[in-house]
């Protein structure tokens, strides 16, 4: 069993052993891709199906293996995106033949998301994503509180000259999502309305101003700093932790109090 273990934990260790998964994550999505093709998949169906077959096969030996290897087993659990991938592999061969097998083959798509860890620049940028989410909560409670204000004003002003897009809050609240969109909202939603009420010009800029320019560059503006810190914690320019700065800020005060205390003696 040991050498079994030392064998697995070799393979897994290896460095093609990772690129070599992630490729077969991707030709995996492509093949699913192709499916979504009807005549390619009415012509080449079988196909699709065998090498759908070897795929899964070859990611449940992957994960026989990383299973085998990890010392203890249960830390194998430990990986968010193992136990998403046991999940999928269990499930597609227990419902193989099922209906229930094309989701979980789309569903193994979803894998394909481990590229980021082979991607440097992409990881950067998730995990400056990741740290957004924090502000990201503060943000969308005032684009929402925003939309609630100009959606309330909409429908009263707008009710009636264009029931279709302001006749009632929900209606409203779709119109300005595609405003903040900039998707036709000038030539389909503004200028009919402004035959009708010239000063509606007002509403519409004010909102875009506040919602596109303030509120959505706020957002870039968030990740792009996060972006920044992230690059300088990598080049052990900053700290990973307000405590860790805190700790060295007082660490210096103490050598100084020594300092002046050494200097007086």
């Amino acid at each position: 069993m040991n050498q079994l273990r030392q064998w697995s934990s070799q393979i897994v260790e290896h460095r093609a052993f990772q690129p070599t998964i992630i490729t077969l994550i991707v030709l995996n999505a492509i093949i699913v891709g192709l499916e979504s093709y009807r005549g390619l998949y009415d012509t080449y169906g079988n196909w699709f199906l065998r090498i759908d077959t070897i795929i899964l096969t070859i990611f449940a030996l992957e994960i026989v293996i990383k299973l085998i290897a990890a010392r203890p087993t249960t830390n194998f659990f430990k990986d968010g995106w193992n136990v998403f991938d046991f999940l999928i592999v269990a499930s597609s061969f227990i419902f193989m033949g099922s209906p229930f097998v094309t989701v979980l083959r789309i569903l193994r798509v979803i894998r394909v998301f481990r590229t980021i860890s082979m991607i440097p620049s992409l990881k950067k940028i998730v995990n400056a994503l990741i740290m957004t989410l924090p502000s990201l909560g503060t943000i969308l409670i005032l684009l929402s509180i925003m939309f609630y204000v100009f959606s309330v004003m909409g429908t009263f002003l707008f009710r009636d000259v264009a029931p279709e897009y302001f006749g009632n809050l929900q209606l409203t609240l779709l119109s300005l999502f595609q405003i903040i969109t900039l998707e036709s909202w000038a030539s389909n939603i503004m200028r009919p309305i402004q035959e009708e009420f010239w000063w509606s010009w007002i509403y519409f800029v004010t909102f875009i101003l506040s919602g596109v320019f303030i509120v959505l560059n706020l957002f870039v503006g968030v990740i792009v700093n996060n972006f920044e810190k992230i690059e300088k914690m990598e080049n052990d320019e900053l700290p990973e932790g307000d405590d860790l700065q805190e700790e060295v800020y007082l660490l210096r005060q103490e050598i100084k109090d020594l300092k002046d205390a050494v200097k007086e003696k």
